[in-house]
């Protein structure tokens, strides 16, 4: 057994950089570690081997082999338009893309998840400097994708780093 519950640190991390924004107005440049550490947690998927690059994840069951890249947002105001997700690695090797919405507190609150296809047409639509980047708005990849999970869907012992002190 490790000498430390990755769920309980993680906790503390997500506690921790809740409170430094509160207190500074600053993020914590943690979100995408926390982002990643859920997204493999709740979709029950295998982390990649570190240097991977394209993908953080290998899929289970229904995605058994597939590459998945994460990408994490945190929320802090909802009324803010513009919010764009982290470059979508488009030259490199990946099956799908799964973007996890995070609230103010750095809770899990929605994982999307589109198929390379779909993203590679989507980019196609932008202009050629922006598909080259792979950025893309919050809306527009939440407008093409599947959303996959909620946390309207769950009940508490789904989290059981949340309620860890």
């Amino acid at each position: 057994m490790a000498v430390y519950d990755v769920d309980k640190l993680m906790h503390k991390a997500r506690k921790l950089a809740a409170d430094y924004r509160r207190a500074t107005g600053q993020a914590l440049g943690i979100s995408n570690e926390i982002a990643t550490h859920d997204v493999i947690r709740l979709m029950k998927l295998v982390p990649a081997e570190p240097g991977a690059g394209g993908y953080d994840a290998i899929g289970t069951g229904s995605r058994e082999g597939k590459y998945i890249q994460i990408k994490g947002r945190t929320i802090f105001n909802d009324k803010k338009s513009g919010q764009r997700i982290g470059q979508i690695k488009m030259e490199q090797d990946w099956d799908s893309v799964m973007l996890i919405l995070m609230n103010e507190d750095y809770e899990a609150q929605a994982i999307y998840e589109a198929d390379r296809a779909v993203l590679v047409e989507a980019t196609a639509e932008t202009s050629e400097k922006r598909a080259k980047r792979g950025a893309m708005s919050v809306a527009k990849f939440k407008a093409i994708s599947t959303r996959v999970w909620s946390v309207d869907d769950v009940d508490e012992e789904h989290f059981p780093d949340e309620q860890a002190s």
